[in-house]
């Protein structure tokens, strides 16, 4: 073989080049791969934009006065922080956080220990019953609000209700014509019940979905060591699934919180607006009296102590990252 054929042989084939001289596009990286990425979070900007729009409009409409009057002469009226400072400065605005504060936080221990315990439980069960029980779990957690709620108002009802009529047959007559309704912590008690029943099953059926990611090894150690139930759970179970009761509660803090139509068509926050949350009574202080600026001013203070909770977190992940680096 000559020294030219072995050259030829040994030299890499030339690279081919595309129109004009310029590299071949690369297997994937067409235009229209290109455009993939942006089609796909297209949904999320736009619903990113369409809230940005609305929280925009309505920080701006919590600085006016705005009333029928303003509405029908179309004129607008600049109050500046005016509205902040009647609802900052209003004992009814301070009365009405701090039953946020405590019907949250009554609500969510309930729904975390009892969907605990459930999950746990789902855990420990064969596979027909779980299945049966994951069943059970997924309907009120699919119902939606409005349906669930026109449920327990015929269940708790004053006069046709069967609650009433079960309790009666046990024996407790006195309530056979009970208004659930009628104060205010029977009204708070049918809320929780009603909102506790719908929050469950997230929180079990992500508990169970959690268990099973730890590993079996460390139960078999923890019973070598003579560890029971209660002993396993919290030196096994709960500290592998931390972050997990860490990210559910907060997001339980943030629904029980912000949720409204429970609240609201059970009995529209009374009796005598005693059981007004703030998003309840940000919707009575702007649609039912029509001061909208003063409602819009109520709703954003509810947002920034959300936005306050959410950092209150974020600094909770941040330092159990740290912690486990």
């Amino acid at each position: 073989m000559s020294a030219q054929t072995e050259e030829a042989t040994a030299a890499p084939p030339a690279p081919t080049t595309g129109k004009g001289g310029a590299p071949p596009p690369r297997p994937g990286r067409t235009r229209a791969g290109r455009a993939v990425p942006y089609v796909l979070i297209l949904p999320a900007a736009a619903l990113l934009v369409l809230l940005g729009w609305t929280m925009v409009k309505n920080g701006l409409l919590s600085f006016q006065n705005l009333n029928r009057r303003q509405l029908i002469r179309h004129v607008t009226e600049w109050t500046g922080a005016g509205n902040y400072r009647d609802a900052l400065g209003s004992a009814e605005f301070w009365g009405v956080t701090g039953r946020s504060v405590v019907f949250t936080a009554a609500n969510v221990v309930l729904i975390m220990v009892l969907g605990c315990l459930i999950g746990l439980l789902l855990a420990r069960l064969g596979t027909k019953t779980r299945l049966l029980l994951s069943l059970g779990l997924l309907l009120p957690w699919a119902m939606p609000v409005v349906a669930a709620t026109t449920v327990f108002q015929w269940l708790f009802d004053q006069r046709y209700g069967i609650v009433n009529h079960l309790l009666d047959q046990a024996g407790w007559h006195s309530m056979a014509g009970y208004n659930w309704t009628g104060d205010q912590l029977s009204t708070f008690f049918v809320i929780t019940v009603l909102i506790v029943w719908q929050s469950i099953p997230f929180v079990a059926i992500n508990l169970y979905a959690a268990t099973t990611t730890i590993p079996t090894e460390l139960y078999e150690a923890a019973s070598l060591d003579g560890a029971g139930t209660w002993k396993q759970f919290t030196s096994v179970t709960f500290p592998f699934l931390k972050p997990f009761f860490l990210a559910t509660t907060f997001l339980e803090v943030i629904w029980v919180f912000k949720a409204f139509t429970q609240v609201f068509a059970i009995n529209e926050g009374g009796p005598d607006r005693l059981t007004e949350t703030l998003p309840v009574y940000a919707f009575t202080e702007g649609i039912g009296s029509q001061h909208f600026g003063m409602g819009a001013a109520i709703s954003i203070l509810t947002i920034v102590m959300l936005l306050v909770l959410t950092a209150y977190y974020l600094r909770l992940v941040l330092k159990q990252e740290e912690d486990e680096l």
